[in-house]
């Protein structure tokens, strides 16, 4: 299943609720599990980004629904980088010209 990054800004919106937040992401959770997914790991952190996501989706449009979802609600903005495991990337590599 492909692997996701997800690097999240809290926006204002989410600050001013930020203590309902661990209700907001077990709901992401939820989300992912129902369309086949699930969230393997998140932290928070100091630095560019508030918060690190890394997820399983089973494709890019289920990935982009549950991103948009979630987003919509204006508590956080969100950008997904598509992960390659050692395995898939050597794959990728060995299929070059």
């Amino acid at each position: 299943m492909p692997t996701y990054i997800g690097l999240l800004h809290f926006t204002n919106k989410g600050l001013e609720n930020i203590k309902e937040f661990p209700a907001r992401f077990d709901a992401a959770k939820q989300a992912f599990r129902a369309h086949g997914g699930e969230v393997k790991a998140f932290y928070l952190v100091m630095g560019q980004y508030d918060a690190i996501a890394v997820v399983e989706a089973p494709n890019d449009e289920v990935m982009a629904h549950i991103a948009l979802t979630v987003s919509a609600k204006g508590n956080i903005h969100t950008e997904h980088l598509r992960a390659f495991t050692e395995t898939e990337y050597k794959k990728i590599f060995a299929e070059l010209p």
